[in-house]
């Protein structure tokens, strides 16, 4: 329900298959759903039974080669993006590698897991600048 376009689409295609091929993982495909605050909320909603809003929600559909959806509200990363003080890419690209490491099997409801998360998705933050 939003208009988008990814800025180098190829460099961001590449370092997500790189992120992926990195944790033992192969990629068949993923699908990225940048939509609004309300849509996610009636997905999250209808099929997760959550009447709460969140940046970004992960549809594994396949473990291994990934197959997956993920669903990022802009309207969410914009406003996490003002709150931090960062730019709008950069958390953007931290909430897509967030749905990447969960479909590699990290979990982030523990505090040692949310940890180790976070440790992984500064990782391939930086690989992306380079």
């Amino acid at each position: 329900d939003v208009t988008f376009d990814i800025p180098n689409p190829d460099h961001w295609s590449q370092w997500i298959m790189e992120s992926i091929a990195s944790e033992g993982y192969e990629l068949a495909r993923i699908d990225y759903i940048f939509c609004s605050d309300a849509f996610l909320l009636e997905v999250n909603q209808t099929h997760l039974g959550h009447d709460d809003y969140t940046d970004i929600i992960t549809f594994p559909l396949n473990a291994n080669p990934i197959i997956a959806e993920i669903y990022i509200s802009l309207d969410r990363v914009k406003e996490n993006a003002a709150s931090l003080h960062i730019p709008f890419t950069d958390e953007l690209h931290r909430v897509m590698i967030h749905g990447i490491l969960h479909l590699c099997g990290y979990d982030d409801h523990e505090e040692g897991d949310i940890k180790m998360i976070r440790r992984k998705e500064n990782q391939y933050l930086e690989y992306l600048k380079q």
